[in-house]
Parts: structure tokens; sequence; C-alpha cells
């Protein structure tokens, strides 16, 4: 029997087999961080879905309740955020096993709950059946943004700088730390590493602001490393990129940590996943007033890492040499389960 091909494959595939012309009302399908629908008085309605299973983005064994439960309502709200957008709405999907303890799931909803109303989010309805094969959480949520501030995959041009939000790879290193049996509490100089795979941050606020700006042309959110995501990028874009190792914003913690596991910090940074911070790409004279208008907002450090090409694909460069790095992210069907 054949294998299945990559994500990315296999979304091209489903993409290619829809009608050409969309819906009435269809402003934005498939392609983007969500689909973006067509609404009255000015505004769009955008519709994303996430789902996490047990044994492929989580493991009951080091995984508390009430954190995954924040974490299945951050990583979708980190795709109305990539938008530019406000959440507003949210369905919950739960396949769960016969075997998981009440009190196990209570924990689950109370984070969950608790998530949404961090982020302003109202759980209005979803299902629950019984899965043979462990926990599934699978959550849509809705928001909306204004027709004139919506942010794209596609929009970036070659010149524009490449930016990110945060710190890259501290999440990947984290699950690799929580794998491995290390305790992380509070006062460890880890923690924070444990504490980016765990519980995640959407930045909701950073996408208004960036999305309000006038100086953004396209944005995601980092879900699947940075050689990944920034590839999808540059493809709905139409353009290639090219990214300086040297800028790349790494933790103190986390070079601590690769230098103890004798990892390569790289690694975690481009191909780890699960930042759930924002990449954008905006036009190079911007960079000053970028910088100003983040900090004064009190928002997280941003990062030029690179410059759109007039290309295609991904280049690194590290230490005087080139390497292209184009979707060496996480795959759900080409690599190994991250728990």
């Amino acid at each position: 029997m054949k294998s299945l091909p990559s994500e990315r494959s296999i979304i091209d595939d489903i993409r290619s087999r829809l009608p050409d012309g969309g819906a009435a009302g269809l402003v934005r399908g498939i392609g983007d961080d969500c689909a973006v629908l067509a609404r009255a008085g000015g505004l769009l309605e955008l519709a994303t879905t996430d789902t996490l299973v047990e044994g492929v983005h989580f493991d009951l064994a080091w995984h508390p309740a009430h954190l995954l439960g924040r974490k299945a309502v951050a990583v979708n709200v980190s795709d109305i955020a990539a938008m530019g957008g406000i959440p507003r709405f949210a369905l919950l999907a739960l396949g769960l096993p016969a075997t998981l303890a009440k009190a196990w799931l209570d924990d689950l909803l109370a984070g969950f709950i608790a998530a949404l109303a961090e982020y302003g989010v109202v759980l209005v309805g979803g299902d629950t059946v019984r899965s043979p094969a462990g926990l599934v959480l699978s959550v849509t949520v809705l928001g909306e943004v204004a027709a004139d501030e919506v942010l794209y995959r596609h929009g970036a041009s070659p010149g524009d700088g490449v930016w990110v939000s945060g710190c890259l790879g501290a999440a990947a290193a984290g699950l690799e730390l929580c794998r491995g049996g290390r305790a992380l509490p509070a006062g460890h100089p880890w923690a924070p590493l444990g504490r980016a795979h765990l519980d995640p941050v959407a930045q909701v606020r950073l996408g208004r602001l960036l999305a309000t700006s006038g100086m953004v042309r396209a944005m995601m959110d980092l879900s699947d490393g940075l050689a990944t995501d920034l590839a999808h990028l540059c493809k709905e874009s139409g353009v290639g990129a090219e990214v300086d190792a040297a800028c790349l914003p790494l933790a103190d913690e986390l070079r601590q940590a690769a230098r103890e596991l004798g990892r390569d910090p790289l690694d975690w940074a481009l191909a780890g996943g699960e930042d759930y911070g924002l990449l954008f790409a905006a036009p190079a004279d911007a960079a000053e007033k970028l910088v100003r208008l983040v900090a004064e907002a009190g928002g997280p450090v941003i990062s030029r890492v690179g410059y759109c090409t007039a290309g295609s694909g991904v280049v690194l460069v590290h230490q005087g040499r080139e390497r292209h790095i184009a979707y060496q992210g996480y795959d759900h069907f080409t690599g190994p389960a991250r728990p």
C-alpha cells in the first residue's frame, strides 16, 4: 500500500479538487491561516479549525489537563491573530476515551474556559463522542476583521523585510525536555521552554497592531517552524526569502539547553514548530517605525531575520554558507509524532 504524501501535498490535492471560482460570500478559502467570508458593514468573518490528538500533539503523562485546555484555545486563536482579526466565538468537539477520569476532564475544561475568557471568546456549541484510541480535541474559532485591515499570506514583495515576534524554537526545546522526563518547576532556568510548549500565548494584540499599522504586507503565525512557515508565505506571495542565521532570536535558556543536550539550537528555531509568534513581511524602509510602534505598545520583541527575494524557496545564510531550508518543519505524515 502506498504511504501518504506530505501534509502540504495532501492540502494541495484537496485544494485542486475544489471548483474554480469558489462560492458566493467566500473571500479566501484554503491557503491561509483562516478562511475569510464576506459580511455586511465592511467586516469579514474569519474561520479556523485546529485539532489536537493524543500521541501526536500531546502526551497525558506530562501535559497537565488545564494547560492542554488552554493550548487548544491558543493554537486556534493564533490563526485569527495571524489575519489581524479579533476572536469572537468557538466550537469544541471532544473525542473522549472511556478510561479518561472525570476529574481530569474537569481540569481540561476549566483551562479551556479560562483561556476563552482571556481572549474574549464565547463557546457556542460543539460535539462529544467516544474515542477508541485516545483523546481528541478539535476546536473551531470564528473571528472578525475589517476588510481594509485583513492580512493574508500573499502580499509580500522582493526587498521586504522578513520579521518574527518573540523567540524561536522555545516550544520545540520544551517538548524535547518534557519528552525526556525533565522536571521544569517554576524556578528552573529552563522553565520558560516548558511553558512555551505546554501553554503558548496567541499574539492577538500584536496582530491587531500590525494589521492597523499600514506597514505590513503579509502575515501568518509560526506553527510548523520558521523554515516551513516562511516557505508557505513565500509560495503564496510568489517570492523567495533569504534568512540570516545570526539574526534569529534565540533565548538564553534555549542556547543553554542546546549546549547541555548536544543539540544545534538552529534545528529547534528553524524546524521545531509551535512557537505561535507572528511571521510577517514589511517594506525595508518601515523597520525603524515598526520597532518603535511595537515597543511603545508594550508588545513582544520583533526581529528582522531576513529579506524577501525575487527568486523562489528559502535560503539560510549561516557562517558565510547558504543552504535551502524550505519545508524542514514538522509534517504529520512524513515525520514522527511529536510526543
